[in-house]
């Protein structure tokens, strides 16, 4: 029998400093799917509805994610980030953070004021917020 292929799993030799913020960042990117705007006109129109995080800021926290994996998978996967890349990490988390503050500012004045801010909003900021504090040093990783 034949071992398995390391090199077809993209995550099996990456480093705890880099795979750590690849986990936060795709969990940034699951809370662009659920509501980031929910209204709801009831009346004459019989309206409700809703808009997810891919469209308006949070297309800024979407390249936030993206930053986070561009940093991730640059250059040596097995070491951790060099000096570039350990700048790139918590501004793209910031990104993400910026991005959803931004649409929750915005917000009435793009949707309306009957509008209410979504629960993927609230989640986006905080998973951008702790993606911050965690690329920066500021709460440490446990060793294994």
């Amino acid at each position: 029998m034949e071992p398995p292929n390391q090199q077809s799993n993209p995550f099996s030799n990456l480093h705890r400093q880099k795979l750590y913020p690849l986990i936060i960042a795709f969990v940034a990117l699951i809370t662009l799917f659920p509501p980031w705007v929910t209204a709801g006109f009831f009346g004459s129109l019989g309206f409700h509805g809703s808009v997810n995080g891919f469209r308006g800021w949070g297309i800024f926290s979407l390249l936030g994610i993206l930053g986070v994996a561009v940093a991730a998978f640059a250059g040596n996967k097995t070491i951790a980030y060099d000096d570039t890349m350990r700048k790139v990490t918590p501004a793209s988390f910031g990104a993400i953070a910026l991005g959803a503050l931004i649409f929750v500012l915005t917000k009435s004045s793009s949707h309306g004021p009957l509008a209410g801010t979504g629960i993927g909003t609230w989640i986006c900021l905080i998973v951008g917020l702790i993606g911050v504090t965690l690329s920066l040093g500021l709460v440490k990783i446990p060793e294994k």
